[in-house]
């Protein structure tokens, strides 16, 4: 195991100036598959840089000066071990996802060209990185996806103020947190003005609500906005809206979510009205997803809780 504690670390900000002046001695740099407890494993890939291609290395290591001022949680991997003339450990630096170094200084820096180190790495049969690359971007793809499924989603009159709350974080990473509550706050009063009538209003969000739980992955910040909408409404007003004429099985999933959620059920309880309670057993045993089906056993939804 390789010592990553306070005395291995090198004092002040990282820079290329002094990640190079540790390679410019070094003799023998090898990077494993892993993180720094795992380096001893036969079992993970590594590879040897020696000579000229030290400075090569050093190129693809270059950093932007400063750091990042923080360090990742994680413990990162690849590992780089970089070993003098006399074979001795001189320093031991980490990989985090495939963007930052972890060694150089007292905090991670941001790699200049993450995706060349990358891509040499695969070149020399450490794919980890590349592999972790490749399923980042296709969950990308997929969470892009479910945003625009959400958006298209919205009750008429609902899809900007939609968009507005589904920005992403690195949309604009410094006021993204502002933004999105002030959206919040802009769609529930469109929501009002648009649907005045509660009944109306009630269904249209149900119906909105019931879409994620389609959806793999949990819930997200922008399905949590309108569980909120929902959340601001009268009990009764939300009863009245199911009953007042048959739900579709949209909205139903909708209530089903809403009901299970902790909010509800710290605020109501697990008892429904027991028209309402029918309603939902019978759309859950039909076609209810296994988190239904779970709180339905668990007692919720006015429903005796299975032994």
């Amino acid at each position: 195991m390789v010592d990553q504690g306070p005395a291995a670390m090198a004092e002040g900000r990282p820079t290329t100036a002094r990640l190079q002046s540790v390679l410019n001695r070094a003799a023998r740099v090898v990077l494993v598959e892993g993180s720094p407890d795992q380096v001893d494993s036969a079992d993970l890939a590594r590879t040897v840089v020696t000579g000229a291609d030290i400075a090569d290395l050093a190129g693809l290591l270059a950093i932007v000066d400063g750091g990042t001022g923080d360090r990742c949680l994680c413990a990162g991997w690849p590992t780089i071990l970089v070993h003098d003339v006399h074979d001795e450990l001189i320093a031991c630096w980490t990989l985090h996802h495939q963007d930052s170094i972890r060694g150089v200084g007292d905090c991670d820096a941001d790699l200049r060209d993450g995706p060349a180190l990358t891509a040499w790495l695969a070149e020399r049969g450490l794919t980890g990185s590349q592999q972790a690359k490749a399923e980042l971007a296709a969950q990308d793809t997929r969470d892009q996806q479910r945003r625009m499924r959400w958006m298209q989603g919205a009750p008429p009159g609902l899809t900007e103020a939609a968009r507005a709350v589904a920005l992403r974080p690195e949309d604009d990473p410094v006021a993204w947190s502002h933004r999105i509550q002030a959206a919040e706050v802009h769609l529930a009063a469109l929501t009002r003005r648009r649907y005045p009538d509660g009944i109306e209003r009630i269904r249209a969000l149900l119906a909105w609500a019931g879409l994620p739980a389609r959806e793999p992955g949990g819930l997200y910040w922008y399905d949590l906005a309108v569980q909120r909408l929902l959340l601001a409404e009268p009990a009764d007003l939300i009863f009245a809206a199911l009953t007042a004429q048959p739900p579709s099985p949209a909205q139903l999933d909708g209530a089903a979510d809403l009901f299970g959620c902790l909010e509800w059920t710290t605020a109501h309880g697990t008892h429904l009205p027991p028209s309402l309670t029918s309603m939902l057993v019978a759309h859950i045993q039909a076609d209810g997803t296994g988190p239904m089906r779970t709180r339905l056993e668990w007692g919720y939804y006015g429903a005796e809780r299975s032994a």
